[in-house]
């Protein structure tokens, strides 16, 4: 019959486990150390900047930082502001979401079969190759002006960049694990909602956050 042990320290007295006061009292000084050293950085900034600009005193080479601040402030009140972020990140969300659509399922089909991928690569890379900007006239006529185009470039890369991180994350799935589904009885099917989908989540996220910050670059 076992007995269950209880932990020890390297001491050879019984370890402590970390209490949940312990556990979030740490996790606030994590945060207050992450947040504190952002915030002692902008003020580094502010500081260098004001030094700077007053000391070559040209507001037209060199803006005040206090200008700045006091035109953010007066920003933050201006509808017209409001109404264009809104419109920034309306199509920031919409190009990321079709980016998503589209590059996720090719990008798990392509990481799960080499058929696929021998089939699709070709295409994908050579269309990969061309500039994003050189998309620009003809989104223009295909959609005309307005929001059509600027999505339509967003999603050009998100496309890309979901799909190639979710080729990665399933080609970096153990086989252990699709041994273990078949030993099961699993299917193709039931390989790839059980094993393929969920371990491709982690492509998604990373290539949903690496064309969130290329979005900014094409919405204007």
């Amino acid at each position: 019959m076992k007995r269950n042990k209880t932990p020890r320290s390297e001491g050879g007295t019984p370890a402590i486990a970390p209490s949940g006061g312990k556990r979030m009292g740490a996790a606030i000084r994590s945060w207050v150390s992450y947040y504190g050293s952002l915030v002692l950085s902008l003020a580094c900034l502010i500081a260098i900047w004001f030094v700077a600009a007053h000391a070559v005193d040209d507001s037209f080479r060199f803006p005040m930082i206090e200008d700045i601040l006091g035109q953010i402030g007066y920003s933050l009140t201006d509808m017209h502001v409001w109404r264009s972020l809104y419109i920034t990140m309306r199509r920031v969300t919409v190009g990321v979401f079709w980016g998503a659509v589209i590059g996720f399922p090719l990008g798990v089909a392509m990481g799960f079969s080499k058929a696929v991928m021998y089939t699709i690569a070709p295409f994908i890379n050579s269309l990969r190759q061309i500039p994003t900007m050189c998309w620009v006239p003809l989104a223009v006529v295909w959609f005309g002006l307005g929001d059509g185009p600027t999505i339509f470039i967003i999603a050009f890369q998100a496309t890309f960049n979901v799909l190639l991180s979710t080729v990665v994350a399933v080609q970096d799935i153990s086989p252990d694990y699709y041994n273990a589904v078949r030993s099961m009885g699993a299917k193709t099917l039931g390989t790839i909602t059980d094993v393929v989908f969920p371990s491709s989540m982690a492509g998604l996220i990373t290539g949903l956050r690496v064309s969130i910050g290329s979005a900014w670059g094409a919405v204007v």
